[in-house]
């Protein structure tokens, strides 16, 4: 079994997804929470943090995450256990630093994410349990904000 994290890092009502390259092995031309596989010795959180700063260029603080839950793939040598977090606070601008794995992100709205071909159908339904607070603007005034925007 593959055992993967995502994180969703949340700001003013939106998630930010990346969209995965149509040349993937694994789930190509899909949306998709930034992670990746947790390695050799890893917690899930050292991997998601790991894979935040390969993937997007921010460090999350720690603190900041909490599981939102657990998603399942596949079946035998190919399935898949995937932690969701979700991130509150991290340092730094989301870019894409992994353009052969994906080849855009986006903002998107939490209620927007029915109507894209997502890698989780059970996506959606997983954000839209955060509590509202979870949803109000961040106070990290140090950092500057894209607005969310769809796909």
């Amino acid at each position: 079994m593959h055992v993967v994290v995502c994180g969703a890092l949340v700001e003013n009502g939106a998630v930010l997804l990346v969209h995965r390259s149509p040349t993937r092995r694994a789930y190509p031309d899909l949306w998709d929470l930034p992670g990746g596989h947790v390695e050799a010795g890893e917690s899930e959180l050292q991997a998601l943090a790991r894979e935040m700063h390969e993937e997007l260029g921010v460090h999350i603080v720690a603190e900041s995450s909490s599981r939102l839950g657990d998603l399942h793939a596949g079946s035998g040598e190919d399935a898949v256990h995937v932690g969701v977090w979700q991130i509150r606070d991290w340092v730094g601008s989301p870019t894409n630093r992994a353009p052969e794995e994906h080849d855009d992100i986006a903002w998107v709205g939490i209620g927007e994410l029915g109507g894209l071909p997502l890698v989780f159908g059970a996506l959606p339904a997983l954000l839209r349990s955060l509590p509202e607070p979870d949803r109000l603007p961040r106070r990290d005034e140090a950092r500057t904000t894209a607005s969310p925007s769809g796909p």
